[in-house]
């Protein structure tokens, strides 16, 4: 084991770890994947040996204090990452969190202030601004391509948090522990969004919850669910322009995402069939000048400087952030999203909610 390696302990093999984390890491010669923890032993040990991985864990404080973990990574269900995040920053070594970072805006505050006195590094799992397709849209827009954005509007379509849900995963079904369609893949897509053409000055929503009740599969049972399966977000951005975001869950006809950013010289059009597990990036297209059609603008080489893995876009681009991270470790640079875009997120989530209950009122 080169000393130069960045030395990553997993906590959380649930199937993201396994389907993003352990693959998109073993793609990258700045790291390598030392420890990994489950709360059974048993499970840590499988996964341990399906992945050629050394230490394994039933503990998770255990792998924290681990001294060969340079880089905790907390991938466990969401309201689990204040407690770990906060350990790990206790113990003085770089955390990764999962988005959401917790289930509180409050929360996530704390762990923001303390990271930055204890002088920790600090990502955060908003990923997909990391990935090549939306650093050049974010490079177009920058560049002029639109001109003055005058309006944008984004899809997204997914079918996920259905109303059946096996009950392994009932942890989700209350609001409080923030892992819904508008806390993930509002979040997701809206931070990859507005890293393009500005975050919102001003907005106003409303979210709808479609199905009254989880069922749940093993059993039958219903729950009562509270949550939003659908949320639509109109506003002015910061620099400029009108933008609209509809974003729906558990639509078993899903039509994946639709972006189109247009300005006073262009449209830019970024589509994709898929939201999630995704073999092929974003698609994107463009019309400006004297054109009058859309024509494909292909990604340019240089955005995807890491080497062709084989792994979906969705796990490759948590490649492009783990890079990001090694590279702001070397080089004392912040490329990587880390708790301060969480907090943001957190704060724009809490005035889609706001505005929502306004709207109703």
């Amino acid at each position: 084991m080169g000393n130069d390696k960045i030395r990553v302990g997993i906590i959380g093999v649930g199937s993201w770890a396994k389907y993003g984390h352990i693959p998109a890491l073993q793609t990258l010669k700045e790291f390598e994947v030392v420890a990994v923890s489950s709360r059974k032993q048993e499970t840590a040990e499988k996964t341990a040996a399906e992945f050629k991985i050394q230490h394994a864990f039933g503990n998770e404080q255990a792998l924290i204090d681990h001294p060969e973990v340079d880089l905790v990574a907390v991938v466990a269900p969401a309201p689990e990452h204040a407690r770990l995040v906060k350990a790990t920053i206790t113990a003085g070594k770089d955390v990764y969190s999962e988005w959401p970072l917790t289930t509180s805006t409050a929360d996530s505050e704390e762990l923001l202030s303390l990271a930055e006195a204890k002088n920790v590094r600090h990502v955060v799992g908003l990923q997909r601004r990391m990935g090549a397709s939306a650093r050049y849209t974010r490079d177009l827009v920058k560049q002029g391509y639109v001109g003055r954005i005058r309006g944008v509007h984004m899809t997204v379509s997914a079918d996920a948090f259905v109303p059946e849900m096996s009950a392994r995963h009932s942890w989700a079904f209350d609001p409080s522990n923030f892992s819904n369609v508008l806390s993930i893949y509002a979040a997701h897509f809206g931070d990859m969004l507005f890293r393009s053409v500005g975050f919102p000055k001003k907005l106003t929503a409303v979210i709808e919850t479609h199905f009254p009740f989880f069922t749940v599969m093993e059993t039958g049972a219903e729950i009562p669910n509270t949550n939003p399966n659908e949320v639509m977000v109109i506003g002015t951005l910061e620099g400029g322009g009108l933008f609209s975001m509809q974003v729906e869950g558990a639509q078993k006809h899903r039509t994946g995402l639709q972006i189109d950013i247009s300005g006073t010289e262009g449209v830019l059009r970024i589509t994709n069939s898929l939201a999630f597990q995704n073999k092929h990036d974003n698609a994107i297209e463009g019309i400006n000048g004297e054109a009058t059609t859309f024509l494909p603008l292909p990604i340019p080489d240089k955005y995807e400087p890491l080497a062709k893995s084989g792994l979906d876009v969705s796990a490759q681009d948590l490649a492009y952030l783990y890079a990001a991270y090694a590279s702001d470790r070397k080089n004392g640079t912040s490329e990587a999203s880390n708790f301060k875009d969480a907090v943001r997120q957190h704060h724009l989530i809490d005035e889609i909610y706001n505005t929502s209950m306004d709207f109703f009122e």
